[in-house]
C-alpha cells in the first residue's frame, strides 16, 4: 500500500489570514505550509487496524447554520479521533445567496478549523447553479475554475493536517477558456482502503436548470467515468479491501425514490421521468466495476438531503448487488435551523467482512426538536 505523508497543521498566521479575508480585512504575510512526514502521526501505520472518518455535506444553507450549526459540528468532529473528514459538496443553499468568493473563503475557514485532513468535492450549489439570477447570475464555468484554483491547487487535502492525494491531471474537463485538468477528482488510500472523489452533480449533472451546458457535461462525464475505472484498477492493484466513492449528486437508483432524485429503471438504469439524464452511462460503468471488484463498495453522496444507508443498486437481472452500499449524508433543513446539521461517523476495519460500519452523530448543541439530555 502506498503511504502518503501528512502535512503539519496549517499555521495560525494562515488561518488568521483567511479569517480576516472573510471580514474584508488583510493580514501580513501568510506563511505557507510545507508537506513533511510527521513521525508522530498515527494515520499511515498499522495497515490492518480499524480507524474512523467523518462525512458531511450540503451545509451551511443559512446564516444561522454558518454561525452556529457548522462550528458546533466541526467541534464535535474534532472531539473524535478521525483519520480524515469529507464534505461532499454544496456550500450554500441552491438559491437566494451569492456565489461570490466570500462563499469559498467561508468554506476554507471552516475547513481550516478541522484538525483531521479535510476532503472536499464541489456541489451544484457551488458552481452549476451559480448562474441562477437569485445567486448573482455568475458564469458557472468561471465559478468552477475559481473553486479549482482555491480548493484544488495542490495535491493535498484541506484541514490542519494534510493528506497527499492523487489528482486527475489529464486535460479532460472544460473551464471558461477551454479544456483543463479535472483537478477536483482525487484519490487516496489509507490502510488498505481506497477512496476517491468525483465531480458528479445534482441539477441533472449540468444538463438542465438555468443554463445547461451539454459540452461541459460530456467532457466531465467522460472524465468521471475514466477516473472511476482507474480508481477500481488502482484498488485491485493495491489489493484494497474496499472502495469508497464520494460525490455530490444523487443520480437516482430506481423508480420509487421518494425524494428529489431522478427516477430510473433499476435494471437498465435508464431515466424514466422525462428529465435530461446526466447519469446513465456513469451508473452503468459504476455497476460494472462494482460487480467486477466483488469486495465492499460504498458510494457517498448528498444532494437530496435525506440521511440514509441502503443498497439500491441492482444488476441487469434485478438482483441487488450485495457488495454495494449507498450512503447519503445529513443535509440542510434550513426551515428547522440546525436540526439536520449533523455528521456521519464511519468506522473502517480493513480486516472485517463488510469493512465499513456507520454511526449517525447527532451533535448535542444542534438538537432542535428534542433537547440533549442533561
Amino acid at each position: 500500500m502506498t503511504r502518503y505523508p501528512l502535512q503539519r497543521p496549517a499555521s495560525r498566521v494562515m488561518r488568521l489570514a483567511r479569517t480576516l479575508a472573510l471580514l474584508g480585512l488583510t493580514a501580513c504575510a501568510a506563511v505557507p505550509t510545507l508537506a513533511t512526514h510527521d513521525d508522530e502521526d498515527p494515520y499511515g501505520r498499522d495497515e490492518g487496524r480499524a480507524y474512523a472518518i467523518g462525512l458531511w455535506g450540503d451545509l451551511p444553507y443559512s446564516a444561522e447554520q454558518a454561525a452556529v450549526g457548522v462550528p458546533n459540528l466541526i467541534a464535535d468532529m474534532n472531539a473524535n479521533r478521525l483519520v480524515f473528514t469529507a464534505h461532499n459538496g454544496d456550500l450554500k443553499a441552491g438559491s437566494g445567496s451569492l456565489c461570490d468568493d466570500n462563499l469559498y473563503h467561508q468554506a476554507l475557514a471552516f475547513f481550516d478549523l478541522l484538525r483531521a485532513p479535510a476532503v472536499f468535492t464541489p456541489g451544484d450549489n457551488d458552481w452549476t447553479d451559480c448562474d441562477r439570477p437569485a445567486n448573482g447570475g455568475f458564469n458557472s464555468l468561471e465559478r468552477l475554475d475559481r473553486e479549482r484554483a482555491l480548493f484544488f491547487s495542490a495535491p493535498y487535502t484541506l484541514g490542519q493536517r494534510k493528506l497527499r492525494q492523487e489528482v486527475q491531471t489529464a486535460v479532460l474537463c472544460l473551464g471558461l477558456n477551454g479544456p483543463v485538468p479535472c483537478v477536483e477528482n482525487r484519490r487516496w488510500t489509507v490502510r488498505g482502503v481506497t477512496y476517491a472523489t468525483l465531480n458528479v452533480q445534482g441539477s441533472c449533472n449540468n444538463l438542465c436548470d438555468t443554463a445547461p451546458d451539454a459540452a461541459e457535461w460530456a467532457a466531465r462525464n467522460a472524465a468521471n467515468i475514466r477516473w472511476l475505472r482507474e480508481t477500481f484498477a488502482a484498488a485491485k492493484a493495491r489489493r484494497s479491501s474496499a472502495v469508497m466513492l464520494i460525490s455530490q449528486g444523487n443520480p437516482g437508483w430506481d423508480g420509487t425514490d421518494p425524494t428529489r432524485a431522478p427516477l430510473r429503471d433499476a435494471k437498465t438504469l435508464a431515466q424514466t421521468d422525462g428529465q435530461p439524464d446526466g447519469f446513465k452511462d456513469y451508473l452503468l460503468a459504476l455497476r460494472e466495476e462494482v460487480i467486477a471488484f466483488r469486495r465492499p463498495v460504498a458510494y457517498v453522496h448528498g444532494d437530496s438531503h435525506y440521511f440514509r444507508v441502503d443498497r439500491p443498486l441492482l444488476d441487469a437481472a434485478g438482483r441487488r448487488l450485495e457488495n454495494f452500499t449507498r450512503v447519503e449524508t445529513f443535509g440542510n433543513s434550513a426551515g428547522n435551523g440546525n436540526n439536520d446539521v449533523q455528521w456521519l461517523k464511519v468506522t473502517v476495519d480493513p480486516r472485517s467482512r463488510e469493512v465499513f460500519s456507520y454511526q449517525a452523530m447527532i451533535v448535542p448543541a444542534n438538537r432542535v426538536a428534542v433537547p440533549a439530555p442533561q
